[in-house]
């Protein structure tokens, strides 16, 4: 199946790093440029624009919106660069005649060299998720190409959207669009799975712990709030305390940082933890846990330092002087299952993410509760295999053409499904 090349290197060379994912001397995202591009490559298939727009800042007034995206968003500039892009092909039909692809197009940090060498193509985004973005399209086109049912009796939704990096969980983008009821059916989330589909979305909730104390000269150091003794403490006793050995999330014990000197005590300094969890209820226990861990680890701090020379002060007011601060909690997770759209899918050639196998978090957590649909996230390639968010991220050309004919299998598939199901015109209910 061929898979579109010129606009592939043309999305790859388009800078469209996240704004939470920039750092200085990045350029400044090109979004609007990567959308508008594949819009007219999806018009050529018969895709219209519904939508092409920066979010409403009224979207980020909510409890499940990070704090580091509520901060960011008090730059009009930043929201102006974050547009979505909706597409449909075909009459706006009932949920039950629809597919709906989300696939995002801004990027992690990091620019990596552009190129097409013996069939592999290397880029920022080039498996992350530009690539499946442009095998998306080589699937739609070719499953118009083998049933013009698709387009005409089944309609495809596609979500082109930004906000998917950086951590801001698809709050102004991918989450709009679905609470606006654009989803189908059946919905596909196109990220890097090795062609397993997989029915779950982790979410994730991320804690600081602050300490904000009084600093002081090396010669001394008693005399102010040791900060990275006492986070240094708080490390190893959460990671002890909260290993989830009793629950499928998973814990990372994530950035600590005070100083970079040698000779002084830093009185403040922050350490943060990323918490996932598959289910509200197993969030909101790890929630729990984690305060109740941080007060246990002052405490025993206390018991520990009391008494000592050095670290008097800061065992003394170490309760006094920390506070946890949530910058992310709230959001759902995904767990969905449907066996007429399993066996869809793996009629399409794809295979089941193994139930013992942890999930991730992507944007696909926000079709939790939709009605009258199944969610799926599937893609070519892994995220570590392909090295995504890293050096060399890279996708083969033949891992996207496996995806397209999945993709054409699956639109093919649900639009054969969509016959046999539908009533037939001039079938009439004579039992009234």
């Amino acid at each position: 199946m061929r898979i579109d090349e010129e606009l592939l290197l043309h999305l790859l060379s388009t800078p469209t790093i996240g704004p939470l994912e920039a750092a200085a001397g990045d350029p400044p995202p090109q979004l609007w440029t990567a959308q508008r591009a594949y819009a007219r490559a999806a018009a050529a298939i018969g895709f219209r624009t519904v939508h092409h727009a920066s979010p409403s800042p009224d979207v980020l007034v909510r409890e499940d919106v990070p704090l580091t995206v509520r901060r960011a968003a008090e730059d009009p500039e930043f929201l102006a660069a974050q547009p979505s892009l909706l597409l449909r092909l075909g009459p706006e039909l009932p949920r039950s005649a629809t597919v709906m692809f989300n696939v995002h197009l801004d990027t992690v940090a990091g620019l990596e060299p552009v190129g097409l060498i013996g069939g592999r193509i290397t880029g920022r985004g080039a498996i992350d998720a530009k690539g499946p973005a442009v095998a998306l399209l080589s699937g739609i086109r070719d499953a118009v190409r083998r049933d013009p049912a698709v387009g005409r009796d089944v309609a495809v939704l596609v979500q082109a959207v930004s906000g998917e990096e950086g951590g801001a969980m698809g709050t102004f983008g991918t989450r709009p669009l679905v609470e606006a009821g654009h989803v189908g059916r059946l919905n596909i989330f196109c990220e890097p799975t090795g062609m397993r589909y997989l029915p779950r979305s982790t979410a994730s909730m991320t804690a600081r712990v602050r300490v904000d104390g009084r600093g002081a000269i090396d010669d001394r150091p008693d005399a102010g709030h040791n900060a990275t003794v006492l986070l240094g403490f708080l490390a190893q006793h959460l990671a002890a305390e909260l290993d989830p050995q009793d629950r499928p999330g998973r814990l990372c014990v994530a950035g600590l940082h005070t100083g970079h000197l040698h000779n002084r005590v830093y009185g403040s300094g922050e350490l943060l933890l990323n918490l996932s969890y598959c289910s509200p209820a197993e969030g909101a226990a790890a929630e729990a846990a984690l305060d109740e861990s941080v007060r246990g680890g002052l405490r025993r701090f206390t018991e520990l330092f009391t008494g000592t020379r050095e670290f008097g002060r800061t065992a003394a007011e170490a309760i006094a002087r920390t506070e946890v601060e949530w910058l992310k909690r709230g959001l759902p997770s995904l767990d969905n299952s449907d066996p007429w759209a399993e066996e869809l899918l793996t009629r399409a050639g794809t295979t089941r993410w193994p139930d013992d196998e942890p999930a991730f978090t992507c944007d696909a957590i926000w079709m939790a509760g939709q009605p009258d649909t199944y969610t799926a996230v599937l893609g070519p390639g892994s995220l570590d295999g392909n090295n995504a968010h890293a050096d060399g991220e890279h996708a083969e050309l033949d891992e996207l053409r496996d995806f397209a004919a999945a993709v054409s299998a699956l639109l093919t598939g649900f639009a054969e499904h969509h016959r046999d199901t539908a009533p037939r015109k001039g079938n009439l209910d004579v039992t009234a």
